[in-house]
C-alpha cells in the first residue's frame, strides 16, 4: 500500500514544476504547499524543483516546527497562517509571475475591470502591504488582504492563492496571472472602465455555484 504522505509530496513537487513550466514562475522562486494531517507539506528553500525529490518536501507542523531532511521555504509562515485562517484551504501557491509582480511593484491590486475578478471571491483582488519576505509582518499583511478572497497580490513581491487542492490552487494562480496581464494591457489604453458594484455582486453570487461541485 502506498504512503499517503509520499503521494502528497509527489503532488506538491509536480505542482511546483508545473508552475515553472506554465511560465508563472522561474527558478527556485515561489513555493507550493498542501495541507496534511497535523500541518502541511511545502517545497524546500533555495532548491531547483527539477533537482528535488518528493522526500525533499518538508512537513511543517501547525506550530511552525519543520521535520524532514531539508529546510522549508522561507515563506512557510504565510502558508501556516492561511491554513489556520481558512479551513477550506487545501493548498497554497505563491509565484513571482511577471504581470502580477509588475502590478504589485506599483502597489496596485486588480479592480473590477473584468467579471472574472469575482473568481477570487470579491469585487477586486487586493494588494497586501509590503513587508520583508519570510517575516510574520508579511504573513499578517497577506491574511488581511485575503479577507473574503482566495487570492491577493503582494507589494513588490508577487501573488498568492489558495485552493481546495494543489490542482485547483495552480489553476487559480494561472487565472490570476492571466487577469493581471489583461489588466496591465488595459492600463496602456488609459484609465480602466470598471463594472458597477451591483453587477459584481451578481457575478460573485453566480461564482458560488460555478463549475462542477463536489
Amino acid at each position: 500500500m502506498s504512503d499517503p504522505a509520499t503521494g502528497l509530496a509527489s503532488k506538491v513537487l509536480a505542482t511546483a514544476r508545473a508552475m515553472n513550466a506554465s511560465g508563472i514562475n522561474r527558478g527556485s522562486a515561489g513555493n507550493v504547499s498542501a495541507r496534511c494531517e497535523g500541518g502541511f507539506l511545502i517545497t524546500p528553500t533555495g532548491m531547483a524543483y527539477d533537482d528535488c525529490e518528493p522526500a525533499d518536501m518538508v512537513k511543517v507542523g501547525a506550530d511552525g516546527t519543520p521535520t524532514g531532511r531539508r529546510k522549508p521555504s522561507s515563506e512557510w509562515r504565510f502558508h501556516r497562517d492561511i491554513y489556520a485562517a481558512w479551513p477550506e484551504a487545501g493548498a497554497v501557491v505563491h509565484t513571482h509571475s511577471p504581470f502580477a509582480t509588475a502590478l504589485a511593484c506599483q502597489e496596485q491590486g486588480v479592480p473590477a475591470f473584468h467579471y472574472m475578478v469575482a473568481r477570487f471571491g470579491g469585487a477586486d483582488v487586493r494588494c497586501a502591504a509590503y513587508a520583508t519576505f519570510g517575516s510574520q509582518e508579511l504573513s499578517d499583511a497577506i491574511i488581511s488582504a485575503l479577507a473574503g478572497r482566495c487570492a491577493c497580490l503582494m507589494a513588490h513581491h508577487g501573488l498568492v492563492v489558495f485552493g481546495r487542492d494543489v490542482d485547483h490552487a495552480l489553476a487559480l494562480a494561472i487565472e490570476l496571472e492571466t487577469l493581471c496581464e489583461q489588466y496591465w494591457r488595459v492600463l496602456q489604453l488609459g484609465a480602466p472602465k470598471l463594472l458597477p458594484s451591483d453587477e459584481m455582486t451578481r457575478v460573485i453570487a453566480k461564482f458560488a455555484t460555478y463549475g462542477q461541485q463536489d
